[in-house]
């Protein structure tokens, strides 16, 4: 194996264990909701502190179950990695692209390209 399959295995498992780990320990046991976002362990703990608390607004959309606003949540998430994704690749591609030009100046200005040429005619 090369380094960089090494290096991927390697986060694959890390990746694998971030997911497992927490449901294999039972970190989540004892509670309603074992893995709830942050934003609904805020509002837990703020009603507990003071429970007249009215909020400030109210938000744009409120979806209307769980399971969509998970869904929503995880297509902003694929969107954003697509668009990250996209442009380290355009990046990537770029610099290649630039490598590849400055190299083949290199080529012509060293004249082995003229002389490739010449051999391949005659």
């Amino acid at each position: 194996m090369n380094k960089h399959t090494k290096v991927n295995v390697l986060l694959l498992v890390v990746v694998a264990a971030l997911a497992v780990l927490p449901l294999a320990l039972g970190l989540g046991e004892g509670q309603e909701e074992p893995f709830t976002g942050a934003d609904a362990q805020a509002e837990t703990a703020i009603t507990e502190i003071d429970p007249g608390y009215e909020p400030w607004f109210s938000p744009l959309y409120e979806p209307p179950s769980g399971e969509i606003e998970s869904a929503l949540f995880a297509l902003q998430a694929a969107l954003g990695a697509g668009v990250l994704a996209y442009y380290f690749g355009l990046r990537r591609g770029r610099r290649q692209g630039e490598l590849r030009a400055s190299a083949g100046q290199e080529r012509a200005g060293s004249g082995e390209d003229a002389g490739e040429s010449t051999a391949r005619r005659s």
